[in-house]
């Protein structure tokens, strides 16, 4: 049985994979234990900033790593730098380990954010359309780094498997993120002559495709999404909210007045989140890689806002 490290295994992802892979050799590494780890999976610490995964991977000679540690929003107190340590340095000392102990396989949750946000996107996006990112994106702008970075390694290391997962907005019971404080708020926000559509996948779909990802499923990179898109005036109908929506020139004066002022996290550069959020194609999901996601995005929208009472 292959043994399986998992990075950034106490966050509500790594959670679900660790309970997706109950039986297996799993080795759950994160700052601290997931609260309800599961009897007979090995904890160890790991902080992907520094040397820890080169001593603990060294130490527990994985054959396939998966690797979830991430920042989406920085926490308090920090800010780029920090982000940028966990996603791609973080990213580049778990590789560059993986590479030396001759580990067989890494998969590694990209997301869809790596395409970036562009009036010229293709709707909706396929694997092979072009990673862009936005400078103006720290988390954007980063995955498109990483994912650079892994394609190196491929054309270098061919002899370790990579599976790539470029994955949307995740959403499951209780989930709680910058992208779900948005439907709190008594109206949604929305940039006059924009659909901002939404594509969820459901967490317990996501636990299963890594689980495949590190057993039995194919190499490749793959987008992970649910069925269809949700457009700003299906969410607002599936709230009972209404709308709010300003010309892109008002909202990034306003937002560029906000900000300054303590009253908004958000600037300017918000407003292209709003317009031009990715819509991504699951096609290779369902034929190449083998999963058909059990909620659509309209589905695992509904989950969630039952879940919160909203």
């Amino acid at each position: 049985m292959s043994r399986i490290l998992i990075t950034g295994a106490n966050g509500l992802v790594g959670r679900a994979l660790i309970a997706e892979l109950a039986g297996r050799d799993v080795v759950a590494t994160d700052l601290a234990p997931p609260s309800d780890l599961p009897d007979g999976v090995r904890f160890e610490r790991m902080d992907v900033t520094g040397p820890d995964p080169a001593r603990v991977i060294a130490a527990t000679q994985p054959e396939v790593i998966v690797h979830l540690a991430s920042v989406v929003t920085p926490p308090p107190g920090t800010g780029r730098d920090f982000a940028y340590r966990v996603d791609v340095e973080g990213t580049r000392q778990v590789l560059d380990a993986a590479r030396t102990q001759g580990v067989r396989r890494l998969v590694v949750t990209s997301s869809g954010a790596a395409y970036g946000y562009h009036a010229d996107n293709p709707v909706p996006l396929c694997e092979d359309d072009s990673l862009r990112g936005n400078p103006e994106f720290p988390y954007a702008d980063h995955k498109r780094q990483v994912e650079e970075m892994l394609a190196q390694a491929r054309r270098d290391t061919p002899a370790l498997e990579q599976v790539v997962l470029r994955v949307g907005t995740v959403l499951g019971e209780g989930a709680e993120n910058q992208i779900t404080a948005l439907f709190h708020k008594p109206r949604l926000l929305a940039v006059a002559g924009s659909d901002s559509p939404f594509v969820f996948i459901w967490t317990r779909d996501l636990a299963r495709i890594l689980a495949r990802a590190a057993t039995d499923g194919p190499e490749g990179v793959f987008n992970v999404a649910g069925g269809g898109a949700l457009s700003v005036d299906d969410l607002a109908r599936a709230l009972g909210k209404p709308v709010l929506r300003l010309p892109a020139w008002a909202l990034r004066a306003a937002l560029g007045v906000a900000r300054p002022l303590g009253l908004t996290r958000y600037g300017p550069e918000q407003v292209r989140f709003l317009q031009y959020r990715p819509v991504l194609a699951n096609d290779a999901l369902k034929t190449r890689f083998g999963y058909v996601p059990e909620k659509t995005s309209a589905e695992v929208f509904d989950l969630w806002r039952r879940s919160v009472g909203l």
